[in-house]
Order: C-alpha cells, then structure tokens, then sequence
C-alpha cells in the first residue's frame, strides 16, 4: 500500500535586510510549490504605543524614527501633524516645504535601500552597491541637518527643529586620500545645504537611468518578477495595501494627491501606477517614484530659495522660545523649562494623521485627555497590511518566488511589531 503523500511545514528566513532574525515565516510546501505562508508576527515587538504613553509628546517623537527605520523623518511627520490636529496649530509655510523636501528625500532613501535588497535577495549583486553609494550623499543631509545620519527627531510640533544650514560638511584629508582627491570629493559641497541638494537633484536622473540599465530589461530580473505575487486592483484594496502595493496594481491612490497636506496641493509631481499587479510592476512604480520625488525637491530648493521666514511656531507652549529672547526675557525662561521638564498639555480630544509614507498610509490615532502625556497612541503602519497578504500573494509559487515576493513588499519589521 502506497504511504500517503504530506505537505512538509519549513522554517523560512531571514531573507531580507530589515528582518534580521524578527520574520519567523512558516512555509507549508509540496515539493517546491507554497500551499500556505503564515508570518508569525511578535518576535520583535517594540511596544512603541505603550511607551507612549508614559512619556510626554516630545520624549516620543524619537520613537517614531525607530518604528520604519528606513523612513525616519516620514514616520515623525504624521506624529507630529497628529499633535497640531489637536492643538489647532498652524505651521509656518517655510517649516512645511522643509518637512516635503525631506519627505521626498526620505522617499529616495528608502526606495534606494529597497532597490538594493530586493536586487539582492534576487541574485543582482552590483545594484546594492550603486544604490548605497547615492544614500550616502542623502545621508549626509540628514545629518548635517539634525546631527544624526539616521534617527534624526528634526520635525516638531510646529514646524522643524531648526532651519537649514548654510554649510555642507567637508571630506577631511586622510592617510588614503591625497589633496587633489578631497578637493574632488568636496566639489559640491562648497556652499549651502540648499546647494548640495539642488547638485544631487541634477545627477540623480542619470543614476536611476543607470539601475534600470541594470535590472529593468534584465531578462534574468524579468523572470524572477514578471507574474509573481500578482494581485488584482480588488484584492489589493480589500486587503488595505497603501503605497506603492495598491498602485502596482493599478489603483492610483497616494495621499499627496487625493487628500494633501502640507504644501504637496501647490506642487507638480504625478502618480506611476502598475497594470499587471506584479513583482515587476511595483518595481516600476517605486523607481518612476524616485524620479518624482526629485521633481518634487527641486521645486521645494527654488521656493525656499526665495522665501526666508521662520520654521516653527511661535506659540512658546509649544515651541521653545529662541535663545536670544531667553537671554533678556525671564517669562520666556521660564517657558523654556517648563516645556522640557513638564512638556506641553494637548487639549482633550481624539485626531488621526497620516501622511503618504514611502511604503504606503502611515498613520497616528492619538488621544489626549488633556494631559502632557497621550493618553492612547495607536500606529497605521503599512508593512502590517502587506504582511497580512504575504500567504494570498505566496501561494502556487515555487518557494525562491517567496523571497522576490518578501522583497517587493519592502518590509521592516520596526513598524510591523511595534
């Protein structure tokens, strides 16, 4: 008598940069074929929204960078644009084309960092390497701006930490590099922030055009993409996927458009959306993304440019007052500590935010009860949704399909288990 054929479960993973160790996949296979896919979700978890609870509204914001650690400056941004729902604050217009030039190049950042893992996972080795030389330029923004390279904590309630500075900072001479080379790598980096970005918005178009020589005809690229994790426009909506998920399948949903905040109304960008739903068309999607959000930057580099003015609010319950003021005045002293010891007290009440982040509707539920302190915080985070569709979109694919299907998700677990 013939002993009868099973399904044999397997432990699968990490397979991708950002889930070291926190993705426990469990595959159940015949043969090489996925009959079902079930994430376990938890192993990481961060308690970000517990935490919050028990700290004021500044004290949290770092948390918020450390949710998607690839899209820290996103991530504050719907933070803080929850708080000012409550507070009926309003923004200085400086601070908000600011916080959409780093939102865009937040977007590059993190599709920069998907590109080269999703290439990798797949067998392109070269285009991580690329796509890490173009983060370092970006890198350096975010630090010279607020200190940091990565956790920056820049945006506040009220607009952003401080302005832009005037000076880039400058290669050193070192036992490796000789003079002429510093001078070489220190060419654009001789006068302003605002000088740095607009020379990275004129060379980037050529460094996309350079990753897609690499992959977008790529027969080898073709074939692990084309036709894997096909999602209709249907399901994609009824399993809540946001970003460039649900427009990889040909809805053209993004927030910056059909609900804007900030300054994106006043803005010329447009929508890439996909036909096919698949692997290869959400790669599209993303890489045309780049490209639109470096239309978006150089439009933020000639308005501010034009336009000096103040970058936070000057309502100093909420905004620490300038240093100067504190110098002479002793009420705005006193302000002074009583925001960085007690904090600022949100009016009673309930506001949800959300912002286009670049992995699709990252989004904060905050209550108060008129505390200085949120009395319930809760996160929209879109890798959750996407996740929760991995078993829909794995299923009937040969098991390598799983790791094309995980990199075009673009997950991190910081948000999901948080």
């Amino acid at each position: 008598m013939a002993s009868e054929i099973r399904n044999y479960t397997l432990n699968f993973g990490p397979q991708h940069p950002a889930a070291h160790g926190v993705l426990r996949l469990v595959l159940e296979l015949d043969g090489e074929v996925v009959e079902r896919a079930d994430p376990h979700i938890g192993l990481l978890h961060r308690a970000t929204e517990k935490l919050a609870e028990s700290k004021t509204y500044i004290q949290s914001l770092p948390y918020m960078d450390r949710l998607d650690y690839v899209s820290m400056m996103s991530n504050e941004h719907a933070y803080c644009m929850a708080i000012e729902k409550l507070l009926q604050l309003d923004v200085p217009v400086r601070a908000q084309y600011i916080r959409v030039m780093f939102d865009e190049i937040t977007r590059i950042l993190n599709h920069l960092m998907w590109i080269g893992a999703h290439g990798l996972d797949c067998g392109a080795m070269t285009i991580f390497l690329y796509a890490f030389r173009e983060r370092e330029d970006l890198m350096d923004v975010y630090e010279a701006v607020s200190g940091a390279r990565m956790h920056a904590a820049y945006y506040r309630p009220g607009g952003v930490y401080r302005d832009l500075p005037d000076t880039m900072p400058q290669y050193q001479a070192s036992k490796v590099r000789n003079a002429a080379a510093i001078r070489k790598l220190n060419e654009n980096r001789q006068g302003s922030m605002l000088d740095f970005i607009e020379d990275f918005t004129n060379r980037f178009p050529t460094y996309v055009d350079e990753y897609e020589t690499l992959l977008t005809d790529n027969r080898i690229w073709k074939q692990r993409t084309v036709g894997i994790g096909v999602l209709s426009p249907e399901r994609a909506m009824a399993l809540g996927l946001t970003g460039p998920m649900l427009r990889g399948s040909g809805v053209a949903w993004d927030l910056r458009k059909k609900q804007p905040y900030e300054v994106y109304d006043k803005l010329d960008f447009d929508i890439p959306v996909g036909v096919n739903g698949d692997c290869y068309d959400r790669y599209l999607v993303r890489m045309e993304e780049m490209r639109q959000s470096n239309r978006i930057i150089r439009q933020c580099v000639k308005w501010l440019r034009e336009n000096p003015g103040p970058v936070i609010t000057d309502n100093n319950k909420v905004a620490p007052p300038s240093r100067e003021s504190m110098k002479t005045n002793m009420e705005d002293l006193i302000h002074h500590f009583k925001l960085f010891t007690e904090g600022m007290h949100v009016p009673e009440g309930e506001a949800y935010a959300a912002v286009e982040h670049p992995k699709g509707e990252f989004g904060i539920y905050m209550v108060s009860d008129g505390a200085n302190k949120p009395y319930r915080l809760k996160i929209r985070a879109p890798g959750f949704a996407h996740l929760a569709a991995l078993d829909e979109m794995a299923r009937g694919h040969m098991l390598s399909d799983v790791v094309a299907i995980i990199g075009t998700q673009d997950i991190v677990f910081g948000e999901i288990d948080r």
